[in-house]
């Protein structure tokens, strides 16, 4: 059977998306989001855990068996956070202090163990590979956008910081869009998190009705009479 890869990627990235569409990962989405900064960092972090993890299950789903398959998921899982968390403490050290203690709760969050035990246990290693790639852009996309939103509402910057935590060559694209004085506290403070990303998902969920109607009205309008 032939995989399909763009249907991989676009439930990754969009319809399946983790965060707007499964609701899962929803700890880090509320407490890391503050910034945009902090959101594409902590979101990248968990891309490659996942891409990562999804590759080795794959690798090794002949050899899993049924019955040690969550603790095996797990270990898989935690060694990769563990690679990840030194790697951003020796390069991504700025970054690695705001993230903190998030980082090794990956090993806890619902989506990268949802996606072994749907998809990378039962596929090739290239489709897991790109299931846990596109899943995990998909993860960072939600909270870097989340973060955007809060961030500019409440502190009228976008990617404040950047420099600073990801590197000189982020400076770019630090940007001052409000004024200061014109923040909203409660966009950063954690019921800003809750707010914004339930408007999200409601916002998502209105495209994709959009787009089911425009589909059965296109295939109306092309129908024999």
């Amino acid at each position: 059977m032939k995989t399909d890869y763009k249907t991989i990627v676009s439930d990754g990235l969009w319809s399946n998306n983790g965060v707007l569409s499964m609701l899962l990962g929803l700890c880090p989405a509320m407490a890391m989001t503050t910034s945009a900064t902090n959101g594409f960092g902590m979101g990248l972090a968990t891309a490659v855990v996942m891409a990562a993890s999804s590759l080795l299950v794959a690798l090794f789903r002949q050899r899993i068996t049924q019955e040690i398959r969550i603790p095996v998921f797990i270990l898989i899982v935690a060694s990769m956070v563990t690679l990840v968390d030194l790697a951003m403490n020796a390069w991504m050290h700025e970054l690695y202090k705001v993230l903190g203690l998030f980082i090794p709760l990956i090993v806890s969050n619902c989506l990268p163990l949802a996606r072994l035990e749907a998809f990378a246990a039962k596929q090739p290693p290239l489709a897991a590979l790109v299931d846990g790639l596109f899943m995990g852009i998909g993860f960072t996309l939600a909270l870097t956008s989340v973060g955007a939103v809060r961030e500019i509402l409440g502190s009228g910057s976008l990617f404040a910081d950047a420099s600073l935590l990801l590197g000189p060559a982020f400076k770019a694209i630090e940007m001052r869009i409000l004024p200061a004085d014109m923040g909203v506290l409660m966009m950063i403070l954690p019921p800003g998190g809750f707010l914004i990303t339930g408007l999200m998902v409601v916002v998502k969920r209105l495209f994709d009705l959009r787009a089911g109607r425009e589909i059965q009205m296109g295939g109306a309008h092309s129908a024999p009479a």
